[in-house]
């Protein structure tokens, strides 16, 4: 039976703020090829620069204590941390939904999907890089 893997705690120092930087960068990248691809008239804030970034920022930094937290007290922490992250992605698309169904200035399916793709890229971005940037090897 192998070892579980060894997460240096230290590491999030640096791995936690390049984490949340990377996740604002590729959500920005998606909603700069939203924008191009739906050309919005309307568009919402939440298409615009500030609200993704935010929101980012904010809700990573969360995932990055979240991570802490795991890889501090659970036995499997990669597992455990995946399946909360997981939930907590498809938790976060729930008001993307509600945004497609309300009469906001610029709601519809369309903003609503690229609001969920930016959320899997800050996902995929968080669960990808935090573990890799702070896993050692077991000697």
């Amino acid at each position: 039976m192998s070892n579980p893997p060894v997460i240096q705690l230290k590491r999030l120092f640096w791995a936690g703020p390049l984490t949340v930087r990377a996740s604002i960068a590729g959500v920005l990248v998606v909603r700069i090829l939203s924008v191009l691809i739906l050309r919005p008239v309307n568009p919402p804030p939440s298409l615009g620069w500030i609200f993704p970034s935010m929101f980012t920022l904010v809700l990573v930094t969360g995932g990055v204590l979240v991570f802490t937290v795991v890889a501090h007290f659970a036995k499997n922490p990669l597992r455990t941390y995946h399946v909360i992250a997981f939930v907590f992605l498809l938790i976060s698309f729930l008001p993307d939904v509600g945004f497609a169904r309300s009469s906001m200035p610029g709601a519809n399916w369309p903003a609503a999907i690229a609001l969920m793709i930016m959320h899997i890229v800050a996902w995929a971005i968080t669960v990808t890089l935090l573990p890799r940037l702070t896993i050692v090897a077991n000697r």
